[in-house]
Formats: structure tokens, C-alpha cells, sequence
């Protein structure tokens, strides 16, 4: 299974910004697919969930702001992220449990500032 990650990059505050994360190695349509994020000093939290029903959770810091999406077809999740601010900055994963195992991302990096 690979899970490779993309779309970071400095953005002012405001801004947007559009994460992809393209799967490999499973039948991508049958999995919850999550995204992560760790900022410096901190631990890595749960950003955004879909399930494969499309059913979507946020934490309440990005509600009303990032959108998960996922394209079974392409095997791709997305998390579409706006207003940006600098408490978003922060390395973001993409994260599956398939088949009894956890995979991630390599992780992108996201950097929100003037």
C-alpha cells in the first residue's frame, strides 16, 4: 500500500489551498480515509474523515472552512482547505486502516503565513 501526498506549500493568511492523496495497493472504495495534521512541538491530530459512504467528520477548528472529498475512480482523497490561517500550519497526512494495518502519507507540508 502506498499513499503518496501532495499540495503543500506557503500560502498567505486567507488563502487556499488544495491537499491530494493518491492510494495505491488496496481497493481504495471500501476504506475510511482520514487526514492528519502535526503541527511543530505538537502531536499529530485527526484533521478530516470520510467513510466510504461519503459520510464526512471535522474537527471543529476546520469546520465550514476545509472539505474532504474522495474519487474512487482516480483513488484519490482531497481535502480542500480555506481561510487559511497560521494555526493551520502544520505537516498534513493522509491515513487509511486497511487490512488490519495503518498506512500513511509521507506528509506535506503546509505553511500559512504573511
Amino acid at each position: 500500500v502506498q499513499l503518496q501526498a501532495s499540495g503543500g506549500g506557503l500560502v498567505q493568511p486567507g488563502g487556499s489551498l488544495r491537499l491530494s492523496c493518491k492510494a495505491s495497493g488496496i481497493n481504495f472504495r471500501l476504506y475510511t480515509l482520514r487526514w492528519y495534521r502535526q503541527a511543530p512541538g505538537k502531536e499529530r491530530d485527526i484533521v478530516a474523515t470520510i467513510t466510504n459512504d461519503g459520510t464526512t467528520e471535522y474537527t471543529d477548528s476546520v469546520k465550514g472552512r476545509f472539505t474532504i472529498g474522495r474519487d474512487n475512480v482516480r483513488r484519490t482523497l482531497y481535502l480542500q482547505m480555506n481561510s487559511l490561517t497560521p494555526e493551520d500550519t502544520a505537516i498534513y497526512y493522509c491515513n487509511v486502516d486497511a487490512r488490519g494495518t495503518t498506512y500513511w502519507g509521507q506528509g506535506t507540508q503546509v505553511t500559512v503565513s504573511s
